[in-house]
């Protein structure tokens, strides 16, 4: 259990953060929804897709391979030095293609009249990229003080600039020449489009983040190390595919829900942008997920070298779905109050959350699971899985989201995430066998989407909701301890 107690405290501190973050992050998106029209909004939802997946493939699956390799190879800086090298080549290569390409991108993705937001967002890629191995290197060496000043300075700088521009600014040119500030305000910020300031608010916080992260490539002064890169490369090759093919399900919806939902372009961002908002809510699964994963990448992979690893993997993955579940059970009870969450005209697409909550479930225990073939180098495992999974997502978008909208965007993200986690407990039971606790893996997602359906066929209220979610945590606790203390004394 001193395992899991470390697991805990690491994950408290990036948590703390991470919420604290998260929820500062997350008063954006009612500014957005109560300011921006819904187009406007699907723009920094497609936007933003975009460079989700453009992220991950500048990455290459370095990240995982620096925290791999740097627990098998005594020289720890050399990993280090190796890793940022060549993540800062391949990002200055970007640089140059992407700004050099900049007219023909904007034409392929619809931006040929807004050139601009095209290149600012090159530059937050591109920082983005540069700053992913420096905090890397924070959470590998358990300096989760110094990893949470940092991603809190960049909401902190982000959230403060983003209701400049968008509160106050417009507020300034309203006055017009009798506010004192009006003159400087005017100079900068035209009061049309507001959707472009969102951008620029995401490029000066990730600008000054790699600020304070530079000094962590003074050890690049260790030099490039050929050999020990080519054997990082095999081993990052499959997690890029992994990561490309895991981000599709969850950011290919909202590129091809636009061109694929019936009505015209218009009608489409309009879509998109009420699909995105509540995206966002399900987001509060996916805050528990990166809490989690903030502290379970160093940790699995240094707990693996213990007797006990195995058994210690399978009480998280059995308590991390427990958490998960009654994460899934609490949002759905109290949806009448976090709808308020998004704007009037967004809440028309409210439906998809429960959809989007379970899939992001899906994609924590499928994370979970994921260990088994990094641990092992069989990274081409989870290459197929997300292949198939990203393949699935594809062929269901095309098929539902014409019939079904914004419901069949939600519903090809969940099968897309379930296919992966099945056939990942398959061949993860064959290859390196952990005594998961199946029955409470899929017992407890499933209790909690039967009590949600029942609660909203019968039309509950809030009383009511609030003993469906009182018995749920009573459920947990004659279900736990009846079945588990024997258990944790044995191992």
């Amino acid at each position: 259990m001193g395992a899991i107690k470390k697991l805990i405290g690491q994950t408290a501190i990036y948590g703390l953060s991470s919420i604290v973050g998260r929820l500062l992050n997350y008063l954006l998106v009612p500014l957005y929804t109560y300011t921006l029209p819904t187009n406007e909004y699907g723009v920094v939802t497609e936007l933003y897709s975009y460079v989700a997946l453009v992220l991950a493939l500048l990455l290459y699956g370095m990240e995982t391979t620096f925290f791999r390799f740097s627990e098998t190879e005594r020289n720890q800086k050399k990993v280090l030095s190796t890793s940022s090298i060549s993540v800062l080549i391949s990002t200055l290569i970007f640089l140059f293609l992407a700004y050099t390409f900049r007219f023909t991108i904007a034409e392929a993705i619809g931006y040929e009249q807004n050139v601009n937001y095209i290149v600012w967002f090159i530059f937050i890629i591109a920082f983005d990229a540069l700053s992913a191995i420096p905090f890397a290197y924070l959470r590998q060496q358990n300096k989760a003080l110094n990893f949470a000043f940092l991603k809190l300075l960049n909401i902190f700088i982000s959230l403060g600039l983003n209701l400049f521009f968008i509160l106050y600014c417009p507020k300034v040119i309203a006055a017009g020449e009798s506010h004192q500030l009006y003159s400087f305000v005017s100079s900068f910020f035209t009061g049309t489009h507001l959707v472009q300031y969102v951008f620029i608010s995401t490029l000066v916080a990730s600008a000054i983040t790699l600020l304070f992260l530079l000094p962590i490539y003074k050890y690049i002064k260790m030099g490039f190390d050929r050999d020990l890169w080519k054997k990082m490369w095999p081993y990052a090759l499959p997690i890029l595919i992994v990561n490309i093919t895991g981000l599709i399900p969850i950011t290919l919806d909202k590129i091809l829900l636009p061109v694929l939902v019936q009505g015209n372009e218009q009608e489409g961002m309009q879509q998109l942008g009420i699909y995105g908002a509540n995206a966002k809510i399900a987001v509060i699964m996916m805050l528990f997920i990166q809490t989690f994963r903030y502290a379970a990448d160093p940790f699995f992979f240094s707990e693996a070298k213990n007797k006990n690893a195995k058994q210690t993997y399978a009480r998280v993955m059995h308590w991390f779905v427990i958490l998960g579940s009654l994460i899934f059970l609490s949002s759905m009870m109290f949806m009448d109050i976090i709808k308020f969450f998004v704007g009037e005209k967004y809440r028309e697409g409210l439906f998809v959350v429960p959809v989007l909550l379970m899939a992001n479930l899906m994609l924590g225990i499928y994370y979970n699971l994921s260990f088994w073939y990094k641990l092992t180098n069989k990274t081409s495992y989870g290459a197929w899985f997300s292949g198939i999974g990203a393949v699935i997502a594809i062929v269901l978008n095309i098929i539902l989201v014409p019939v079904w909208g914004m419901w069949g965007s939600a519903w090809s993200v969940f099968v897309a995430y379930l296919v992966p986690v099945v056939l990942s407990y398959i061949f993860g039971q064959k290859h390196y066998p952990i005594p998961y606790q199946l029955s409470s893996i899929i017992l407890y997602p499933v209790l909690v989407s039967l009590l949600y359906m029942m609660s909203s066929q019968l039309q509950f209220d809030f009383s009511l909701k609030m003993l469906v979610l009182i018995f749920f945590l009573i459920f947990i606790f004659l279900y736990e301890t009846k079945l588990y203390p024997l258990k944790f004394k044995k191992a």
